[in-house]
């Protein structure tokens, strides 16, 4: 009496397998998987969620809810302007590099501040060569609080961007709708005078010079200022064919003076965005 009857259990329906969905629907699903993920542990499943990974639909999909004005521009690029099928260079396609790597708006430019020595940089050292120390004044949106400063000799500096590598596929590039955008941050010391040149040329994939920009402020005095100042410039309407970036710099003191009195380079950029007119 007052006992309650007992409920019959159904079944549990048995999970479905991903590899039994039909392939437009895995694509669907794998494209909210986040892309490392996508590349380093479902690229390695099977032979079909390979072929996934590998296609352009599913980078396609992940491109397509980015609704920010950057995001749209650059999925209608992405449809008129797609990568032009296998590269033998790389072994992840062009829009998987492209979803991995998130190069518009990041920096290009490796070890901007000197904060890992003089990795990345070709270097010559003239006079007392290069060295790198913290800043004598706050320089805005700098990683690092350090820089590189020449001596009483021209100092030369360089490091080479491969966009490709970097992710912004060659027909992207080939597109017009892609800007680069360089920028330097140089000074001086308020008890030495200085002379700063900056140079930036892009380059073929035979790193053959297609255009460039340079820069030769006037030098800095002796006791006249001290602190940081910023040279920028964008890229526009530079045709087809580039691949490189070639950031080029130089420095020297005014008063030849044994040690590091020269000029002071820092926070040093190249970066890649739509254009949205």
């Amino acid at each position: 009496m007052g006992a309650r009857p007992s409920r019959r259990q159904l079944p549990a329906d048995p999970p479905l397998a991903l590899d039994a969905l039909p392939p437009e629907l895995l694509v669907q699903v794998l494209s909210h998987v986040p892309p490392r993920a996508l590349v380093t542990r479902c690229r390695a499943v099977c032979r079909a969620w390979r072929d996934v990974v590998d296609g352009p639909t599913v980078w396609l999909l992940q491109l397509a809810r980015d609704r920010s004005a950057e995001g749209r521009a650059l999925y209608a690029v992405a449809q008129r302007c797609p990568p032009n099928g296998e590269d033998e260079e790389f072994p992840l396609c062009a829009l998987a590099r492209y979803c991995l790597r998130a190069p518009l708006g990041r920096n290009l430019i490796f070890n901007s501040c000197g904060e890992q020595g003089f990795r990345g940089w070709e270097v010559e050292h003239g006079g007392n060569g290069w060295a790198v120390e913290k800043n004598l004044t706050l320089v805005p949106g700098a990683p690092s609080q350090t820089c590189f400063v020449t001596s009483f000799q021209w100092c030369f500096k360089r490091q080479l961007v491969d966009l490709v590598m970097e992710g912004v596929w060659q027909e992207l590039l080939d597109s017009a709708q892609i800007e680069i955008c360089v920028a330097d941050w140089w000074g001086a010391r308020e008890n030495c005078g200085c002379i700063y040149r900056l140079r930036v040329r892009l380059l073929d994939v035979h790193e053959n010079e297609v255009v460039k920009f340079s820069a030769s402020p006037n030098p800095v005095l002796q006791w006249t200022e001290r602190g940081c100042r910023q040279v920028s410039h964008v890229f526009t309407n530079f045709g087809k064919g580039i691949r490189y970036v070639s950031f080029e710099q130089y420095g020297r003191d005014t008063r030849s003076w044994v040690g590091h009195y020269g000029a002071l380079v820092t926070h040093s950029s190249v970066r890649v965005r739509i254009r949205l007119s």
